[in-house]
């Protein structure tokens, strides 16, 4: 990638990631991003409506020319798009492109664990909110058991693909989880990243009175487990990492709430039907899909996609606290966390 190429925001934040959502389906229907009272009778994009493996190719040719190093599937549930590993293998090759990661709640990697890290896919996150299937089930919103998960955890390990769990925390739902989860991924050599309970769209019911805040989970933590600060890796990385002293395990923290990281956010959003979000709190994308639809040339898409990277403002978690109404954003599912 050319330097004379790169791009910087309002801020001067650089653009280095993209997380591409392939498809806004899910076979969960978690109560922080999908509750099923809300979405049991929404309908989702058609096929025409999503952007073709050829259309992600194009667009992800241009993020590249301006610096974008990483790529995360997202969704939606990702794996419930067909053929995914045919995208990978699309993407993989691209110039400058570094990293291609994948975010899943795991129960259909068994199926795809190898023929994803065969097609260039380089890690996964896994999502996992607690070892107690009661508690699991709910948070799931389809009573899906952690046995399943576990399943795909280690189909990817045994694919070679590098692994990070989350969790998502949320205060008198699965908080008495926390330390078992933290025992059992450090007793499987794993990573964990806990998440702060967000206000991710408009229909997760989110409070401040529902967040643990990462000060808290580290707390709880440091009075079992002896750990010790990890060096951040590059710019912008997004979790506060630890290493247990005794182990190669990591503890990771996503404290969007509370030690809000907007300073250094490095990353930009595709949506499944080719909108290009600058923040995850975002209330507007702008349209790629036309673009390139009408044929628009490589040329001048990067240059629309530079256009609003310029311009971009977007700081929401840290003006979280001063906003006096609550304002409308798109939901986690359609662009993905």
């Amino acid at each position: 990638m050319n330097s004379k190429n790169s791009v910087v925001d309002f801020y001067n934040r650089p653009l280095h990631d993209l997380r591409i959502s392939v498809i806004d389906q899910c076979n969960f229907r978690c109560s922080y991003c999908m509750p099923e009272d809300v979405y049991a009778h929404r309908t989702f994009l058609t096929k025409d409506q999503l952007l073709s493996f050829g259309e992600i190719e194009t667009i992800v040719n241009s993020f590249a020319i301006l610096g974008v190093k990483k790529l995360r599937l997202t969704g939606g549930e990702p794996l419930l798009r067909k053929n995914l590993p045919d995208l990978i293998r699309k993407i993989s090759p691209i110039s400058g492109i570094e990293d291609i990661a994948l975010t899943t709640n795991g129960i259909i990697l068994p199926k795809y664990a190898k023929s994803l890290k065969e097609a260039g896919l380089k890690r996964v996150n896994i999502s996992l909110d607690a070892l107690d299937d009661e508690i699991f089930g709910k948070m799931n919103g389809r009573n899906v058991k952690v046995q399943d998960v576990l399943k795909g955890i280690y189909a990817a390990k045994d694919a070679d693909l590098e692994i990070k769990i989350n969790m998502v925390v949320q205060k008198g739902v699965n908080d008495h989880q926390i330390m078992p989860m933290v025992q059992f991924f450090k007793d499987n050599d794993m990573n964990l990243r806990f998440i702060e309970f967000m206000d991710v769209g408009n229909s997760n019911g989110w409070n401040m009175d529902q967040v643990v805040t990462k000060k808290e989970i580290y707390q709880m933590i440091q009075e079992t487990f002896q750990l010790e600060p990890v060096s951040r890796q590059y710019y912008g990385e997004v979790a506060k990492r630890y290493k247990h002293i005794d182990s190669k395990a990591e503890i990771g923290f996503i404290s969007s709430v509370s030690e809000a990281f907007c300073s250094t956010c490095t990353r930009a959003r595709l949506s499944a039907d080719g909108k290009v979000y600058t923040c995850l709190f975002a209330d507007k994308g702008y349209d790629l899909l036309h673009l390139v639809r009408e044929g628009t040339s490589q040329e001048l898409l990067t240059h629309y996609i530079k256009q609003v990277w310029n311009k971009r403002v977007d700081r929401y978690s840290e003006e979280r606290t001063n906003l006096t109404a609550q304002k409308e954003k798109i939901e986690m599912y359609y662009i993905g966390g």
